[in-house]
C-alpha cells in the first residue's frame, strides 16, 4: 500500500472584504453580536461573474507551484463544493480543463462544511491503492450566492473563498505506521436524521430555484461538539496516539466557541489551534485548506509536525483526518 503525501498547499481570497459594520448596514445586526456569538470580524465575498471554478482554480495553482509539480502530471482532482459553477458538468472539470489537463479524473464531492476532509479521503484512498499517482484536492465555496441577506442569524457566518493541496502517493518506509509523512487515516460519517437542521431550501429536483441557506444555529451547534469529538477519538485510536501526540490541530471554521472546545477537549495551548474564523467567516469546504496554508505559509506547521482536521457540515456529515507533516 501507498501512503500520500501532502506536497503542497494553496489558497485563494477574493479581494471583496465585507467587516461586520458593513453588514450591519444591510440587516438588523451589530459588530459587538456577531463577535460575542461567532468570533467572526470580516469575511471575503466573490465580485459579480468570479465563481467557485475561479477560486479553486488559483488555489490550485498556488498549490501545484509550492509543489513544484506539473499540471499534466495530476491524474485525479477532487473538488468538495456545495456551490458549484453549474448542475453539471462537475467544477472540478472546470479546473481541470483550465489547468490544461486532459487525462485522468476529475470530479465532485458534496458534503458541505465536510466537504474537504471527504475529498482528501477520497484521493487518499485512490492514491492508498494505486489508481492515481498525484492528485489535487480543492474545497472552493461561494456561499455568498446562496445567503439571504435578509436572514441575520445566517447571512453573517459565511463568506467566499478556496484552498487546495497537492497529494503524491508514495511507499512508507518499514515501520513508519503513525510516524512516517503523509495522510494516516480518515474517518469519515453521515447521519441523514437532520437534515432540517441546516439545508438550502431550493435544488433543480424540487424547486427549480438555487434556494437559501437555512439553519437552526442551537441545534448545528449542539450536535457539532459531540459529533466531532468522537470523529477525533477514532482517529487517534485508529493510529494508537493520544491527544498529547497531536501538536496542531486544523479544524473547520464555523464558529469561535466550537473551535476552541474542541482544543480545550484535546488540552491544546490556544496557539497550537489554527484560527481564520475572524477574518474568513465559515467558508465551508473551503475552511480547513485555507487554514493549512496560512500556517504552513507563516512557518507555524513544520515538517513532522502532527495535524488533525475536523468538520461537521449539512446532511449532518462529519469527520476527521491525520496528516503528517
Amino acid at each position: 500500500m501507498f501512503r500520500s503525501l501532502v506536497t503542497g498547499c494553496g489558497s485563494y481570497l477574493p479581494a471583496n472584504v465585507v467587516t461586520n459594520a458593513e453588514l450591519a448596514k444591510r440587516v438588523a445586526t451589530n459588530d459587538e453580536w456577531i463577535r460575542q456569538r461567532t468570533g467572526i470580524c470580516q469575511r471575503h465575498i466573490a465580485a459579480e461573474g468570479e465563481m467557485t471554478s475561479d477560486l479553486g482554480l488559483a488555489a490550485a495553482k498556488e498549490a501545484l507551484a509550492q509543489a513544484g509539480v506539473a499540471p499534466e502530471s495530476i491524474d485525479l482532482i477532487v473538488c468538495a463544493t456545495s456551490t458549484p459553477d453549474e448542475t453539471f458538468p462537475a467544477t472540478a472539470t472546470r479546473i481541470q480543463y483550465a489547468l490544461g489537463i486532459t487525462s485522468g479524473a476529475a470530479f465532485d464531492v458534496q458534503a458541505v462544511c465536510s466537504g474537504f476532509v471527504y475529498g482528501l479521503s477520497v484521493a487518499d484512498n485512490f492514491l492508498r491503492v494505486g489508481q492515481a499517482s498525484k492528485a489535487l484536492v480543492v474545497g472552493a465555496e461561494t456561499f455568498s450566492r446562496i445567503l439571504d441577506w435578509e436572514d441575520r442569524s445566517t447571512c453573517v457566518l459565511f463568506g467566499d473563498g478556496a484552498g487546495a493541496v497537492v497529494l503524491e502517493a508514495e511507499r512508507p518506509a518499514a515501520g513508519a505506521n503513525g510516524t512516517g509523512r503523509g495522510v494516516l487515516s480518515t474517518h469519515i460519517y453521515a447521519d441523514g436524521r437532520h437534515h432540517d437542521a441546516l439545508y438550502v431550501d431550493g435544488g433543480p429536483s424540487s424547486t427549480g430555484s438555487v434556494g437559501y441557506l437555512r439553519m437552526e444555529g442551537k441545534e448545528v451547534f449542539r450536535h457539532a461538539v459531540v459529533r466531532m469529538a468522537e470523529a477525533v477519538d477514532a482517529a487517534l485510536e485508529a493510529n494508537g496516539l493520544t491527544p498529547g501526540d497531536i501538536d496542531w490541530l486544523v479544524p473547520h471554521q464555523a464558529n469561535i466557541r466550537i473551535i476552541e472546545s474542541m482544543g480545550r477537549r484535546l488540552n491544546l495551548p490556544t496557539d497550537r489551534v489554527v484560527v481564520t474564523v475572524d477574518r474568513h467567516a465559515n467558508t465551508s469546504a473551503a475552511s480547513i485548506p485555507l487554514a493549512l496554508t496560512e500556517a504552513v505559509g507563516d512557518g507555524r506547521i513544520q515538517s513532522g509536525d502532527l495535524l488533525l482536521m475536523e468538520a461537521m457540515g449539512g446532511g449532518f456529515t462529519w469527520g476527521s483526518a491525520l496528516v503528517r507533516w
